[in-house]
């Protein structure tokens, strides 16, 4: 029989791939742990969790354990109409540990989708209010998902070209610093003051597919704070950083000014399956509670709240919880700031970042986001049995909380002799 490697050419499209330029996809068998293994039994360190998300390892039994058992019981059931324990018992567990104003959840299937109703329960709640606010701000070089309003508040214009035509109003401000902060602050109070503006999306302190740009809690903060002022909904897009990653369950966590509505998504069920979350305060939610029926969210999807993801979910927040994986964040860290210590005196890196177990570092060089230096690179960590996925010339680390650390110096051995292509 022919390799899986080939057999997907006849009918397979992938996403972010010009097949053209690369047609070949690597057959991946299994994986446990932090280790994928391909079809001619080679191994990977998942450096990236997948696109962060199986931060408690691949196929991690204590999660399978109950998907399997909630497989016999309940696998799928319409969430309009009818409610179930997998979904009460997720509700319960993620209120506990979500900042203390958010209350309601609707449940979605993936990260683009929980930004998507993220700016329709902005853009409603308004509109229920009986009050005229289309404009959306959102941060430059942001990104919040492939969905129409998802790619219409996010900057990377890579992904967005052929659509910006058919895109919802949006206007983009600077990602706070130093040196912009009180002209930015200047600049929005007088924009405010027209009220047409209904809510301001953000990736509070990261902004991942930006190459893990990090920004400060204080500048942020006081953006929040005068969107507030203005009765502007906030929305924090943390389909990225939310479940431990930034150090803190949520980079909310991090800002005295909690947000409105979240977008949660990618770790939330553990990498096993796929489900979103958005939620909201009961302010948000009280606009759209009425006896009208046009004034509710009519939003729905076939899989909205399947149990087996549920239940994912809640296993992943019970670990996410536990002594251990709270101990290995905290090793992660100290590992990263140890190695950035070291890397960033390297002449060929340019500047370095850390945020809870994110890691970046970008190198003295220019380079296309997809570029022939980054397929170069992509190369090496394959070659030497690391999966990282280099955006343009930044190198990142964002790997499951299980990873041994003899396998974050592999990944850190890596790094250093990637080095050696610029």
């Amino acid at each position: 029989m022919k390799k899986l490697s080939e057999r997907d050419k006849k009918h397979l499209w992938h996403p972010l791939t010009q097949h053209k330029l690369h047609p070949e996809m690597l057959g991946i068998i299994r994986a446990k742990g932090c280790i994928l293994y391909d079809e001619d039994g080679r191994e990977y360190i998942d450096g990236i969790s997948s696109w962060y998300t199986c931060m408690y390892g691949h196929c991690n039994d204590y999660i399978l354990s109950h998907v399997k058992k909630q497989m016999s019981e309940l696998d799928q059931v319409v969430f309009s109409g009818f409610t179930h324990q997998p979904a009460v018992e997720l509700s319960e567990a993620l209120i506990k540990i979500l900042p203390e104003n958010q209350q309601k959840l609707f449940f979605s299937d993936n990260g683009s989708t929980a930004t998507e109703i993220g700016i329709k329960m902005a853009l409603q709640y308004h509109f229920n209010h009986g009050h005229k606010r289309n404009v959306l701000l959102a941060f430059e070089e942001g990104f919040h998902g492939d969905t129409f309003g998802a790619m219409s508040v996010s900057g990377l214009s890579v992904y967005n070209g052929p659509f910006e035509d058919f895109f919802i109003d949006v206007e983009r401000i600077p990602v706070p610093n130093s040196d912009n902060i009180q002209a930015l602050l200047a600049h929005l109070k007088t924009r405010l003051q027209t009220e047409d503006i209904a809510g301001f999306i953000y990736e509070p302190l990261v902004q991942g597919a930006a190459a893990m740009k990090m920004h400060s809690a204080s500048g942020l903060e006081q953006i929040l704070g005068l969107m507030q002022e203005h009765q502007v909904l906030t929305i924090a897009d943390e389909v990225m950083t939310g479940f431990g990653k930034t150090g803190k369950h949520f980079a909310s966590d991090y800002l005295r000014i909690k947000p409105d509505i979240i977008c949660l998504s990618k770790a939330l069920t553990a990498g096993l399956m796929p489900m979103a979350i958005t939620t909201c305060t009961m302010q948000v939610y009280n606009a759209f509670y009425s006896d009208e029926i046009a004034k509710g969210l009519f939003h729905g999807h076939t899989y909205t709240a399947n149990p087996l993801a549920c239940t994912a979910a809640i296993a992943g927040i019970s670990l996410l919880q536990s002594d251990e994986i709270q101990k290995n964040i905290k090793r992660i860290i100290t590992s990263h700031q140890n190695f950035e210590k070291e890397i960033k005196k390297h002449p060929k890196v340019l500047a370095t970042r850390q945020c809870g177990i994110i890691f970046a570092l970008d190198l003295k060089t220019k380079t296309e986001r997809y570029g022939s230096l980054r397929d170069k690179l992509f190369k090496h960590f394959m070659d030497n049995g690391i999966f990282l996925r280099p955006l343009g010339n930044t190198i990142y680390i964002l790997a499951p909380y299980v990873i041994s650390q003899d396998e974050m110096e592999k990944i850190y051995s890596g790094i250093r002799s990637a080095l050696n292509l610029v």
